[in-house]
Formats: structure tokens, sequence, C-alpha cells
């Protein structure tokens, strides 16, 4: 998933907007889009949205955003939504293993209630939202194979620490900076894709594509989006360009007429395995024609 596009739950009209934003995944979001008092409808809305939609053909993935497991919310946000069969649920303010663990135990009881495949619903973290998430990181690897990808936030952590502001005008400030390369590392760890988290300034989209660009090059997958006019510029960010995908394929090629051998030679550059592991990995993104 290149692009994730944060759609409020509460909004049937830009539910069915978001369809055709090009996303490769919407986040129906019934946490912190949606005001305490319209809860109840932006379940009652999501899950309609599901049921209507999840048979497409052609769609995105669809997934929802649950409030926090603490807050007495998200037992209610899953009775709604999981009849419907969401690909995945975001799961916000995620510490940790423990918390996806958890997750994953409630939603097997849900998949079977709804006579669901077992498994099948896939579980995204934000997993930097508090200065104990940060610390925990290191316990989502083996957390649960509902494991698909995890994101951090910056603004929930801001508020936890005090924080004055996250960005200057060099970028991330540096508590950030490292809660983005812990979940980096984190995804890596556990081994699923990182995904970025969402550029506020959704007018700036110059702005935007300079962030998509630093994000690929550290080795994040995809990114949020909070717009719809920002998914054509997260969407070609993270687009392997036809170059790059013949080279990861001329540089696999090598390997497999070479098997056994440790070091190749591609284009007049001495290639090992960490190289083939990159372009594996850059082939695996690209869909099918």
């Amino acid at each position: 998933m290149r692009s994730l596009l944060f759609v409020p739950g509460d909004s049937p009209r830009k539910l069915d907007k978001a369809l055709d934003s090009g996303a490769d995944a919407l986040i129906l979001d019934l946490e912190d889009s949606v005001a305490p008092s319209e809860k109840p409808a932006a379940r009652a809305a999501a899950a309609a949205f599901l049921a209507r939609t999840r048979g497409a053909a052609a769609r995105p993935q669809l997934y929802v955003r649950i409030n926090a497991l603490d807050t007495g919310l998200a037992d209610d946000d899953l009775a709604a939504v999981m009849p419907a069969g969401p690909d995945g649920i975001m799961l916000p303010k995620a510490v940790g293993g423990a918390d996806v663990a958890a997750l994953g135990a409630r939603l097997a009881v849900h998949e079977a209630q709804a006579d669901l495949p077992d498994g099948a619903t896939r579980i995204l973290p934000i997993a930097t939202e508090t200065a104990q998430a940060v610390f925990a990181l290191g316990t989502l690897a083996g957390a649960s194979p509902r494991l698909v990808g995890l994101t951090w936030g910056a603004e929930d952590l801001s508020a936890d620490l005090g924080a004055e502001t996250n960005r200057d005008e060099a970028g991330w400030t540096a508590p950030f900076r490292l809660a983005r390369n812990l979940a980096l590392l984190a995804a890596a760890a556990a081994e699923v894709d990182p995904i970025d988290t969402i550029n506020a300034a959704f007018r700036d989209l110059d702005g935007l594509a300079r962030e998509c660009r630093e994000a690929r090059r550290d080795g994040f997958t995809g990114k949020m989006a909070i717009h719809p006019a920002q998914v054509p510029v997260i969407n070609a960010a993270f687009t392997p360009s036809q170059a790059e995908i013949a080279r990861a394929r001329a540089v696999v090629a090598a390997f497999a007429q070479a098997p056994g051998t440790g070091v190749v030679g591609v284009e007049g550059q001495m290639l090992d395995r960490p190289h083939l592991r990159r372009a594996e990995r850059l082939l695996a993104r690209v869909k099918p024609a």
C-alpha cells in the first residue's frame, strides 16, 4: 500500500468520494475526526459503506481506525464494523506487541461470529503516539500474524511530550525524527511494511513530494494522507520507475543465473546478497500489469 487516505467515518458523502481518489487503501476513521456525540452514527455509516463496497471487483483496501483500546469505545467499534468484513483495523495509541495481540484475540472472536475466515482481518498499528509506545516498539515483532505493517504518529506524541511543535524550518524536530527512525527499524525487525505518517499541510504538495522522496529513500513503502489531493503525489513517489524495475529484474536474473554465488556483476557493478534482497523487495511492490 503506497497511499492510505483517512476518511471521516461519519460522512457518507466523503466515503463515497474517496473511492475515486486513487488511494491504495481507505482508512475509515472512527477516532480523531469524529466527535464523541457522532460515534454511533459514524459506526453505522462505516459499516454500511463496507457492506456496500467490499464485494466490488476494483476497490481500495478498506481499513477502519477504531478508538484506542483503553477508551472503552473499541469494542463497540468492532461490533459495528466487523460483520461487514473490513480488510484491516488500524489501531491508534498502540503500546507495542501486547496491544496488537489483544486486538488480534478480539478480531478472532468477531471473525468467528461473522463467519469470516480466521485471520483475514489485518492489523496496522500507529506505534509511536505516546512515549510509552516508543519504548515498546521492539515488542511488535512476532506479536501477531495479522500484523501487516506499522506507521508512526507525531501529533499525539507532541501532546504526550508537551512539545510546543513537532516541526521547524528544517523538518521534524529531534524527538520526532527519533520516533520516525525507530518506527522504521521496528517495521524492519517485524518484517512488515513501514508506512510514513501524515503531512498536515495538505496544500503544500511540493513539501509533501519532498517528504515522500525522503521517506522512500530511507525505506518507507507508503504514506498516509489526510486529503485526496495528496494521493497522486504519494502514489507517484512510491511507485518504482520503469528503469528501477528493469534494474531490479536484472539483479534478480543475474543471481538466478549464478546459483550459489554470493557476488554477481550487473552493468559494471559488483553486487552481493543485500542488493538481491533490495531488488526483490522493490519488485514485490510492483502491481501486476
